[in-house]
């Protein structure tokens, strides 16, 4: 049997294995990015129409809520994501 071609054939299996399904992996950062800049959109309307036309400070302070929410969510999220990259630099090779 030629190397090469047992090569090929196991590549060509593994391929399917390790492709991205659609609905997975970057539509789901994509839709987490989209929620979050709406949030912020959403909490700086309310800010926006508390400050101007003195809409309800309710609904202000739970804007504020959820923004700061999103606020943390968002740093803890790339706080992992530069933690997982330090520890592939440090995989020895």
């Amino acid at each position: 049997m030629d190397i090469s071609s047992l090569v090929a054939q196991n590549y060509a299996a593994s391929k399917t294995a390790t492709s991205p399904e659609q609905g997975t992996g970057g539509n789901a950062f994509l839709g987490a990015a989209q929620d979050f800049m709406t949030t912020l959109q959403t909490s700086e309307n309310t800010a926006m129409q508390a400050m101007t036309a003195g809409a309800d400070p309710h609904a202000l302070v739970q804007a504020l809520a959820q923004t700061e929410l999103a606020v943390q969510t968002a740093v803890t999220v790339r706080d992992r994501v530069v933690e997982a990259y330090q520890e592939i630099l440090r995989m020895p090779v």
